[in-house]
Order: C-alpha cells, then sequence, then structure tokens
C-alpha cells in the first residue's frame, strides 16, 4: 500500500470513531488514565499515534514538535481546567446525591471535557491528513508488541524520535506497563500493509 492509498484510508476512519472503539478495549482506558495520571502523557496524542501505525504511518518527527505544542496548549488550556473541574466536584457530587444541581454541573463539565477531547483529536486527524509532511511510511519497527510499546512510547514522549529518550520499564508485564497494554491492544487492529 503506497503513501497516497495509506492516507486516502485515513480519510475514510475517523480518529474519533478509531479512539471510541480503542478505548473500548479491555484495559486500555485503565492503562490511557494511568499513563495520564501517573506521567502527564496525552492520552490524545498516543490516539493519535495509535491511529497512524494501524495504517502503516507514523508523525513525522519534525513536524510533530510543532503541532504537539498547539495541541499541548489546548490540553493545557482546555481540556484540563474542564477535567479539574469536574474532579473538584466528584466528593460534592457524591455527597449530594444522583438528582443534586451539583451533580447535574459535574455531568455537564464531564460531557464538555469529552467535547474538547473530540475537538483535540479532529485537529490532529486534520492535521495529520493535510500538513504536507505530517506523516511517513512506517518503517518496519514495531515487529512485536514490545517494540511496538516502545515505538508508541517513543513516539507520543519524545521531542525527535532521533534523540536518546527514556523507555525505562518498557519490559515490564502487560498488567504492569500500561504501553504494553496499549500495543497488545493495537496489535489485531493492524490493516494489512
Amino acid at each position: 500500500m503506497n503513501n497516497s492509498t495509506r492516507l486516502a484510508a485515513l480519510q475514510q476512519a475517523s480518529l474519533w470513531s478509531f479512539a471510541l472503539r480503542f478505548y473500548a478495549l479491555p484495559d486500555v482506558e485503565a492503562a490511557f488514565l494511568r499513563l495520564q495520571d501517573e506521567e502527564g502523557v496525552d492520552v490524545c496524542e498516543v490516539l493519535f499515534h495509535s491511529w497512524l501505525f494501524i495504517h502503516g504511518l507514523e508523525a513525522n518527527p519534525q513536524a510533530l514538535a510543532i503541532e504537539r505544542r498547539e495541541r499541548a496548549r489546548w490540553q493545557r488550556d482546555i481540556t484540563a481546567v474542564l477535567r479539574q473541574l469536574r474532579q473538584a466536584l466528584k466528593h460534592e457530587a457524591l455527597t449530594a446525591g444522583a438528582d443534586s444541581g451539583v451533580t447535574e454541573l459535574r455531568n455537564t463539565i464531564k460531557k464538555a471535557e469529552l467535547l474538547a477531547e473530540r475537538e483535540n483529536l479532529q485537529r490532529w486527524q486534520a492535521w495529520g491528513q493535510w500538513h504536507q509532511q505530517a506523516t511517513r511510511l512506517l518503517p518496519d519497527k514495531a515487529r512485536s508488541t514490545q517494540m511496538l510499546a516502545e515505538w508508541l512510547k517513543l513516539s507520543a514522549t519524545c521531542s525527535h524520535f532521533d534523540t536518546p529518550c527514556s523507555s525505562e520499564n518498557i519490559t515490564l508485564p502487560a498488567i504492569q506497563n500500561p504501553w504494553v497494554t496499549i500495543a497488545s491492544r493495537l496489535d489485531p487492529l493492524i490493516r494489512a500493509r
């Protein structure tokens, strides 16, 4: 499959739809929340790299560095603010009960947070599809779940793939390592290349 065919496939398979299906797989939500809460990883960016991966593509590191700053700004200024508000109301909503105004407010903020995540994913998708140098063919690097986990972590956390970057603890079993869990769930989704 050549690069233009892969890009055409991206246009037919939205990142949002992929994210909803992927997030619903066993253990994926827990793995993403662990990465987000413990390592400060941007789940939307990991989903973006995963989506590209199943289509045989990867982000071009130089172009990615620029877009990553804009997406990080969105996450920091919009999504994280909504998440903090939702989390701040959690205890009060539980105490007040399901029919309280606080619970309704928290649920509304939760919906807004989800909309912010969807908007961010749509912006990642648009960048990946339309930026002239956003993507390139994926070299045959990820031959095993372990290698895929390492590639995914480096893709989502390093500013440049050519720069040495830490991939410690990648060899832990999937139950202990969220990167391995995510990689193991991606394996069956890989499109024929």
